[in-house]
């Protein structure tokens, strides 16, 4: 099973405090393992203080507010942008024609300029499993999984992602048991 473009929806079992209430996009699943973004955990950080510590100055009302999210506990001192289009960037994984997560400046330099019109969210770290890892907590029920909805992504406010994703699967957070196989 291949869950690229797939949401992984942490179960209220998750005892790592890091995907604990997580929603994560994910942006590659293979052999090797997967990798993906966290879209429901913002920090204590708008895009235009981000922009300040790198040098940049962010001038584009439509972004300047948007908050920082944690994208996951791996490199958390880099910066990672999901947005859609894909587009072409300097270092872009293309998930799709419709989605790309990028790790490169060339991103931040575009939104800086009026009228650039992407939508984006803009991560501190990702999220990574080696291979079969994630194979493995799917198998001891620690995520559930659904087709990914962008709309969820960058059309919802952080705090609402979670419950929308899981209602793609018809299911409401609170009525899911704290420990798998007990109703």
């Amino acid at each position: 099973m291949n869950l690229t473009h797939h949401f992984l929806i942490a179960m209220p079992s998750m005892a790592d405090t890091n995907f604990a209430r997580t929603l994560t996009y994910i942006a590659e699943h293979n052999e090797g393992g997967a990798l993906g973004v966290i879209v429901n955990r913002p920090i204590d950080m708008s895009l235009a203080t981000l922009f300040d510590r790198v040098d940049m100055a962010l001038d584009n009302e439509r972004y300047a507010q948007q908050p920082v999210y944690f994208g996951g506990p791996v490199q958390t001192d880099r910066g990672f942008v999901l947005h859609r289009p894909a587009g072409e960037w300097s270092a872009t994984l293309k998930v799709n024609e419709q989605v790309g997560l990028t790790s490169s400046k060339d991103i931040l330099q575009a939104m800086t300029v009026e009228g650039f019109d992407l939508d984006v969210l803009v991560t501190l770290g990702y999220a990574g499993w080696d291979a079969g890892q994630l194979e493995q907590e799917l198998a001891e029920n620690a995520w559930l999984t659904a087709p990914a909805d962008l709309g969820i992504v960058f059309d919802l406010p952080a705090e609402e992602r979670l419950a929308a994703a899981m209602q793609l699967l018809g299911v409401d957070f609170a009525n899911l048991s704290e420990s798998a196989g007990h109703a």
